[in-house]
């Protein structure tokens, strides 16, 4: 009987001791996960920064941010962000098709969450026809 329950004391200490460790690694938490542009005009990219704070007790570092398409740039902080600090992530989305869109952003880093998605919508409309002046 004291063998097993120093085997329960001791598993239990294990995994206190892993969660722990996970409490310690950064993690993300974002102002907004999902942009909405509204209408936007056909052939007029639009640009949004998605800002995060490291709530983590270690640096957090972005290693790679892959939007699902061509029509997607993303840029981002490539130094490595500290408790506390903030970061950003800019999307620029090129409006040419006349067409709801729904693109998503992944997010890989050393986070507690090691893959994030976050993303942004709208919908293309057709550039107002330019007036012309008599």
């Amino acid at each position: 009987m004291k063998k097993l329950l120093i085997l329960c004391a001791v598993v239990l200490g294990f995994t206190f001791a892993a969660s722990a460790q996970d409490n310690q690694k950064p993690e993300f938490k974002f102002n907004e996960e999902k942009h909405d542009f509204g209408k936007i005009a056909q052939g007029k990219p639009v640009t949004t920064n998605f800002e995060f704070t490291n709530v983590g007790e270690q640096p957090l570092i972005l290693a790679a941010v892959q939007p699902t398409c061509g029509c997607t740039i993303a840029d981002f902080t490539k130094t490595p962000v500290k408790k506390g600090d903030k970061g950003t992530i800019k999307i620029t989305y090129n409006a040419a098709v006349i067409a709801p869109f729904n693109k998503s952003i992944t997010i890989t880093s050393n986070a507690a969450t090691p893959t994030k998605i976050i993303s942004i919508v709208g919908e293309v409309v057709a550039a107002p026809a330019a007036t012309s002046s008599k």
